[in-house]
């Protein structure tokens, strides 16, 4: 019988580096990210990350909640997760 392998994630660096700025003086935060990450490579349509498709010039790509006011932006292909941009909602739509 064969395995289901989680997906692996792929981080672009542009998330890599507000992910840090963003966590840097927020314990909570880190917390809940690790949390989301956790939700999103177990399924990403977890209710409770609000997955959603983005259209125009984000279409093919979905959006999930990290908190009230912070997204994440993201590509599922190929068993892989691409993470591509975090951050408050206006900055990453």
């Amino acid at each position: 019988m064969m395995e289901n392998k989680l997906p692996e994630f792929v981080l672009k660096k542009g998330f890599v580096k507000k992910a840090r700025k963003l966590i840097k003086n927020s314990r909570e935060l880190d917390d809940k990210l690790e949390t989301v990450l956790e939700l999103l490579q177990n399924d990403p349509f977890t209710p409770s990350l609000k997955t959603h498709p983005l259209s125009g010039k984000l279409k093919g790509k979905h959006g999930c909640s990290l908190t009230e006011k912070l997204r994440i932006v993201f590509k599922l292909s190929d068993n892989k997760i691409h993470l591509l941009n975090i951050g408050p909602h206006d900055e990453v739509y």
